[in-house]
């Protein structure tokens, strides 16, 4: 278990985390969500004891980590994927890591094959692509077979195969009983992976709750319906009390009743439909309504730009010659 009480960072006059209080529970996956800047890498700092707090308190399992006799046993986590020393190799780092923790080499062996490093376990880290120095850093966080994992952003770099991987990982690690405390900011993933979702902005919580919560929360059920008859249609389900958008590609987008009632006038008025599909709210949708005011920073919208005519260079002019 982890649990943040009133905790703040400043770093001169930037408050990176203003007085957040959370607890994430063992037994389920908890994403940790928030915009670039919003604080979450400085929380999971914090939670590992590299940042002293400005103010407020975090511990994991009842103690602050730098507390425990055996903190690899207690927290594994993996903060930064590229920090082993490039010379060493995958298996060197590991039982380095082990003997500071009386860790036996066949454990070391366990989370090399467990991670998929056995074929890369005596080549140099220097060398390693961000996949598998995302396996390593994985294998690390596992080797002490701690009781909370703490991973920041552990599908980047992956292949498909290695988010599944990932995935299965953290589900059967929180299945187990684990407390398992991810970021990403991937969405879709976190929408497969989490039972639980954190978010932060501002360095300041704005939600702690089930990812189901959060969607009904936010969400906006509505019905794309697609036909020829589109005018027709929705006089029809005006009637009904629906709230029909129709757009002017002939879509419709129908709010108020259920795609099985929007049949159903349809077929009353002998409306041919060429679809008729229910449409939810997804995490990235609560997700973004959730942060709209919280992010820091803004790209230009390149749809929005106007397009420009390229310029032509004479090829025969030096002064026009690429340099």
């Amino acid at each position: 278990m982890i649990e943040a009480r009133g905790l703040s960072k400043r770093y001169g006059d930037k408050l990176a985390v203003d007085d957040v209080t959370f607890t994430v529970q063992p037994g389920l996956v908890t994403g940790f969500l928030g915009p670039n800047g919003a604080g979450k890498s400085t929380t999971m700092r914090l939670i590992m004891g590299l940042d002293g707090p400005t103010a407020g308190t975090v511990t994991v399992n009842g103690r602050p980590y730098a507390q425990h006799r055996t903190p690899l046993a207690e927290v594994g986590a993996l903060l930064e994927a590229k920090s082993a020393h490039p010379g060493r190799t995958a298996r060197q780092h590991l039982q380095v890591l082990a003997a500071t923790h009386g860790i036996a080499d066949s454990r070391v062996d366990e989370v090399i094959e467990l991670t998929g490093l056995t074929a890369v376990a005596r080549k140099r880290v220097g060398g390693f692509s961000l996949g598998m120095g995302q396996r390593l850093g994985i294998a690390v966080a596992l080797l002490g077979d701690p009781r909370t994992l703490i991973l920041d952003e552990p599908v980047n770099g992956l292949d498909p195969e290695g988010v599944l991987w990932v995935r299965n990982l953290t589900r059967y690690l929180a299945e187990q009983g684990r407390t398992v405390f991810l970021s990403s900011h991937l969405m879709s993933e976190v929408a497969l992976t989490a039972d639980h979702v954190i978010v932060i902005g501002k360095g300041r919580i704005l939600a702690d709750t089930s990812v189901r919560d959060l969607l009904d929360g936010a969400s906006r059920r509505h019905v794309r319906v697609r036909t020829p008859q589109g005018d027709e249609l929705s006089e029809g389900l005006r009637r009904e009390g629906a709230d029909v958008t129709v757009f002017d590609d002939g879509r419709l987008d129908v709010a108020g009743l259920d795609a099985p009632r929007i049949g159903e006038v349809a077929a009353r008025s002998a409306v041919v439909l060429h679809e008729l599909t229910p449409v939810s709210s997804t995490l990235e949708d609560a997700y973004m309504a959730l942060t709209a005011d919280a992010v820091e920073f803004h790209a230009e919208d390149i749809t929005a730009v106007p397009a420009t005519a390229p310029t032509t260079v004479a090829a025969s002019s030096p002064e026009g010659a690429e340099r």
